[in-house]
């Protein structure tokens, strides 16, 4: 047996990093900062992309692809887009290497091979798309456009963390175009609320819609919408955002369009995305100190069969029972591994799925077979219940459910513990140490306090709220006036 993992309270950094590991999800690859997401992995992260592009297609999405790489003049053309994201550009300058005379076996730059232009690697795709609309865009029957992309972005982290932070990630981005700025704003709007209900009712993680101020925003966007959830630090992780961008990129492009009466006008956009930060969000959400746990709705596997036996004759009857009861529970659309290992112990495999976050384990040994019963571990609790055999294709999908709502209901619980309200910067600095959490509190509204915010306690302003009430009061820092409250926090 390997040894457990490090507490959460001890250590909460390397806990996560050891979840990640044993829980086989990925690994820190050869090239530095970037990752290997492991098959395990991979299979949630296919869940969460499976759930999503239905999602997506519903609303009226398709999706296409783009180059990875954007030649440098068009990157710069939206100039606020291309500043904010100059610093972390991984860029190409050469096309060819050739071997280095000096050195047999070395490969060096061919000096020749300079490329006319530098091409940046995509951080993100606005500059490449909108190029390509200026193309696809004529008239308003032209209008909407609704694209989804499935892709990996570069951006050059110098701190990186699995899944969090990495250099290289997969994500996905939608870019749309649109006629009116009110159906632009409608589109901006609906896909935060997609995120929302993905997070909410497939991730299990309850989150707060909100605007993010002018210096969080994305980069050439004229507004932020955000989805923030709470991570069992007490700190925040952005989980989603989605962009109005306003005719900022159809103005860089000249993407125009002749409407109905015959005038030409600049058309109107939006973008949005959520990446592998997710599976950070999943992790740290809802893992305990036994290893992974993870919502049904998203797991891989969600119930595992682990045979008990002696001997190989009683080892065949138990698995050709175990079949069975893999076969019924398949057919009602189950996800269910039979683990007939014999090279490892029960105690292992026990160990094992556990520290996976697999929901369900149904343990099956000959006794259980001649006395027609079941015994049905959940992962969420670690509690175990002997069932009748009969009951297997009624009590599974229930206990399902009920997991996939439990795990929704603690993180919410534990939101709401750790939202707290204060009204002076004291109390703002000792909650954000002693407990943590979104805390409440008047602002300004000046980009100079919030940075100094930022700068003396290391918390931003993670959004204003969506459904903020107005509330007179005093700025916690300068005493100046505000009319809500907005909501700050540490964050990932």
């Amino acid at each position: 047996m390997s040894k457990k993992l490090i507490k959460r309270e001890e250590n909460y950094s390397e806990w996560y990093n050891e979840i990640v590991s044993r829980a086989d999800l990925a690994e820190n690859s050869g090239v530095r900062g970037c990752m290997v997401i492991k098959p395990y992995g991979y299979a949630i992260w296919e869940k969460i992309q499976a759930e999503l592009d239905r999602m997506f297609k519903e609303t009226g999405h398709t999706n296409a692809y783009f180059p990875l790489f954007v030649p440098k003049h068009m990157f710069e053309a939206e100039e606020k887009n291309a500043e904010g994201f100059a610093k972390e550009c991984a860029v190409v300058t050469h096309y060819r290497l050739k071997n280095d005379e000096d050195n047999p076996g070395k490969l060096i730059v061919d000096p020749e091979a300079k490329l006319e232009e530098e091409l940046v690697v995509r951080p993100t795709s606005e500059a490449i798309i909108w190029s390509t609309y200026k193309k696809w865009i004529q008239s308003y029957r032209d209008l909407p456009i609704l694209i989804n992309q499935w892709a990996n972005v570069v951006r050059w982290e110098m701190r990186t963390r699995l899944f969090l932070r990495t250099a290289e990630f997969l994500w996905q981005e939608g870019h749309t175009a649109h006629a009116t700025k009110a159906e632009a704003i409608e589109e901006t709007e609906k896909m935060i609320n997609v995120y929302a209900d993905f997070a909410e009712n497939f991730m299990g993680i309850p989150v707060i819609k909100g605007f993010k101020t002018a210096y969080e925003r994305f980069a050439g966007a004229l507004e932020t919408y955000c989805i923030e959830a709470l991570m069992q630090d007490g700190k925040a992780l952005q989980a989603g955002t989605s962009h109005f961008l306003g005719q900022n990129f159809a103005k860089a492009f000249d993407v125009k369009f002749t409407n109905p009466e015959g005038k030409i006008e600049h058309v109107w956009a939006t973008s949005w995305g959520v990446s592998t930060r997710l599976m950070g969000a999943l992790i740290m959400t809802h893992s305990d100190d036994q290893g992974l746990v993870l919502p049904p709705k998203l797991a891989p596997i969600q119930v595992v069969i682990v045979p008990i036996y002696k001997g190989e004759e009683q080892f065949k009857i138990v698995v050709d029972h175990a079949k069975e009861i893999q076969a019924e529970l398949k057919a009602l659309g189950i996800s269910v591994k039979l683990d007939d290992d014999d090279k490892r112990k029960p105690g292992w495999k026990f160990a094992e799925y556990e520290m996976k976050g697999v929901p369900l384990r149904i343990a099956l040994g000959q006794r259980d077979i001649d006395n027609g019963k079941l015994e049905i571990a959940r992962r969420d609790t670690q509690e175990k219940k002997i069932y009748n055999r009969s009951e297997l294709s009624e009590i599974v999908p229930k206990l399902l459910e009920e997991m996939q709502v439990n795990l929704f209901d603690k993180a919410l619980t534990f939101q709401k513990e750790h939202y707290t309200e204060v009204n002076s910067y004291d109390e703002f600095k000792d909650i954000l140490e002693s407990k943590g959490g979104f805390i409440a509190a008047h602002w300004d509204g000046t980009e100079e306090t919030e940075l100094k915010i930022k700068e003396e306690t290391k918390a931003t302003i993670r959004c204003i709220p969506l459904e903020n009430k107005q509330e007179e009061g005093v700025c916690i820092y300068s005493g100046k006036p505000s009319s809500q409250r907005v909501l700050f926090a540490k964050a990932y």
